[in-house]
């Protein structure tokens, strides 16, 4: 497998409902540094995996929306608790998406994978993968 990452970071603020998260139920703010891996098993014919450009911009363009949002506030997370492993998910779909519709350099079916990582912090993480 190859495989090409870029990296952006948002700044967000949110709460989470429920007592399990403890004093995170109150509104706090972070600053997530994000990851995006792009996997494939072949490169092209140009020796790439993707176009790291077409790849930082379109990672740039999900994360837009949510940088230096309150997350609590936006309709497309109404009623969830935007965690850390949610808001991977929520960036892989975006991308995937986008990959699918060959935006990123390569043909649909040419992207093995997407990895989504999230750092909140230099001790803690969260990553989703999935196929494409």
């Amino acid at each position: 497998m190859h495989a090409v990452e870029v990296r952006d970071h948002i700044m967000i603020a949110h709460s989470f409902k429920g007592e399990f998260f403890g004093p995170a139920q109150a509104m706090h703010g972070a600053t997530f540094v994000v990851d995006a891996c792009f996997i494939s098993e072949q490169l092209d014919e140009n020796n790439v995996v993707i176009d790291i450009g077409a790849a930082h911009g379109a990672l740039k363009a999900v994360l837009a929306p949510i940088n230096y949002a309150n997350l609590d506030e936006l309709p497309q997370f109404k009623g969830e608790n935007t965690t850390t492993e949610f808001l991977t998910k929520h960036i892989f779909d975006h991308l995937a998406k986008a990959a699918n519709a060959g935006e990123l350099g390569r043909k649909k079916g040419e992207l093995h994978a997407i990895r989504i990582t999230i750092s909140e912090s230099h001790v803690a993480r969260a990553w989703y993968e999935g196929k494409l």
